[in-house]
């Protein structure tokens, strides 16, 4: 079976030396692609700027910058995997404009006008066909299994993974992770605080049970 996963930040230019981005590694990603491809998975690893190898040879891997960058890969490639991991922190916004030329430091204030990014999961979910599994992540800071509940039924999802800023050890930039796997029945199951390793075994463990 085929899996494509994104993982990573993406970074939206604003000049040739500034650019919007977040504190994401790409650790959780990476590994959930590692851990497919244990199981036997064909992997394809969308992955933003980051500085991780892939070890496993059935990794096929596509790097990507901007969130219109993975967008356009995600769209290429999508109708043809079995199951989607949106695991990648993707950008919301993006400058309308981006300068050709480094923008110098005035004392004036400096505005810089946004428009919003490509829904990348909710344009997977509005074309995704019988038998197709797709798997999102929320990081949330309040309301969050609410705002995750939501965000999977808006994007037609079949599985969101829940990350709280407000756990400590787990998100960004750490080796490990707390998550809450929530399924489109309603059926959750908190893991613990454990390598990220862990949490993408017993991840990919729950979406193979899924395909059974």
């Amino acid at each position: 079976m085929r899996v494509l996963i994104t993982a990573g930040p993406t970074y939206e230019r604003i000049d040739p030396v500034r650019f919007i981005g977040n504190h994401s590694t790409g650790k959780m990603g990476f590994a959930l692609a590692e851990a497919f491809a244990d199981r036997g998975f064909d992997v394809l690893l969308i992955a933003g700027p980051v500085h991780i190898v892939t070890v496993n040879p059935a990794i096929k891997r596509i790097d990507v910058v901007s969130a219109d960058d993975m967008y356009r890969a995600v769209m290429q490639h999508f109708a043809e995997s079995d199951v989607a991991v949106f695991c990648a922190a993707v950008a919301d916004f993006t400058p309308t404009v981006a300068a050709d030329h480094k923008i110098k430091r005035k004392t004036d204030d400096l505005v810089i006008r946004l428009k919003p990014t490509q829904d990348i999961a909710a344009a997977a979910g509005r074309q995704k066909r019988q038998g197709q599994f797709i798997v999102g992540f929320a990081l949330e800071t309040d309301d969050e299994e609410a705002n995750a509940v939501d965000k999977m039924q808006r994007k037609n999802l079949d599985m969101i993974v829940l990350n709280s800023l407000n756990d400590q050890g787990a998100g960004f930039g750490y080796d490990t992770n707390k998550v809450t796997v929530i399924e489109r029945n309603g059926l959750r199951t908190e893991l613990p605080l454990q390598s990220k390793t862990e949490v993408a075994r017993r991840i990919v463990e729950a979406v193979v049970e899924k395909l059974a």
